[in-house]
């Protein structure tokens, strides 16, 4: 890396810490890319590997679907746990310079980094419902006791969400991520394609300052005021050194 890479990736995080700085309202639309240095694997992968979608799945057999999910997503979101990215947006919550997150993940990362305010607006495996009798039981715990959770209420088996749904879209967050957009007055675009964007990007405020880090093109390229091609774990490692006091 030559000199002038790393001024123009300082200037990028020191535009980026002002601009945090600045907003009254700053909100994250996240995708896969922030997981990725998790270990984990997109939701794609997720259903081919599976075999998720394919048919009916609650006709299933429970444990042998409980071993794909594990091993196939569950595996990676408990064994490694949230990224760097995930802990930073967690504690910039925490100095009140977050305001919500907006993920299409499902891995609950962002919950177990500790932010409080998330809009999982494909729901997650901590909203999970009866394929038996509908009850919704919350929590991503019940996935990690080694087999396939079922519902206390009638014994039935416990599907999350966004695979009980068929990828559907869980409407109460979303219209939570709708009422963030609009009162946002900076949004953080991480590791996120543009999937699903249209459903709450036209919320937005027409002067809404747009950061995108991420290391390849997507769709937010042509609106964003700052674009930091790279990984978001790098780029949260330098910005947080900013938000540490001087000594």
């Amino acid at each position: 890396m030559n000199d002038n890479t790393i001024k123009d990736q300082e200037e990028q995080i020191r535009k980026l810490h002002d601009a945090l700085d600045k907003s009254g309202f700053t909100v994250a639309i996240t995708g896969a890319g922030i997981s990725v240095a998790a270990g984990g694997v997109t939701y794609a992968g997720m259903r081919g590997g599976a075999g998720f979608g394919g048919g009916d799945i609650r006709s299933g057999d429970p444990e042998k679907m409980y071993q794909g999910f594990y091993r196939t997503f569950l595996r990676s979101m408990f064994e490694h746990g949230p990224t760097y990215s995930h802990k930073a947006l967690a504690e910039l919550e925490h100095e009140g310079k977050m305001q919500g997150v907006i993920t299409t993940n499902v891995d609950c990362l962002h919950t177990m980094a500790g932010s409080q305010k998330v809009a999982e607006i494909q729901g997650s495996f901590q909203v999970n419902v009866c394929t038996q009798c509908g009850r919704r039981t919350y929590g991503y715990e019940i996935w990690n006791q080694g087999h396939m959770p079922t519902c206390e209420a009638c014994g039935g088996m416990l599907l999350p969400f966004n695979i009980y749904s068929h990828a559907g879209i869980l409407q109460p967050e979303l219209e939570k991520a709708q009422q963030w957009m609009g009162r946002a007055d900076l949004i953080l675009i991480i590791g996120a394609n543009g999937c699903y964007t249209h459903l709450y990007w036209d919320y937005k405020k027409r002067d809404a300052g747009i950061v995108q880090i991420n290391p390849g093109s997507t769709y937010f390229d042509t609106v964003a005021d700052l674009d930091i091609r790279r990984e978001s774990d790098p780029v949260f490692e330098d910005l947080m050194r900013l938000e540490q006091p001087a000594s």
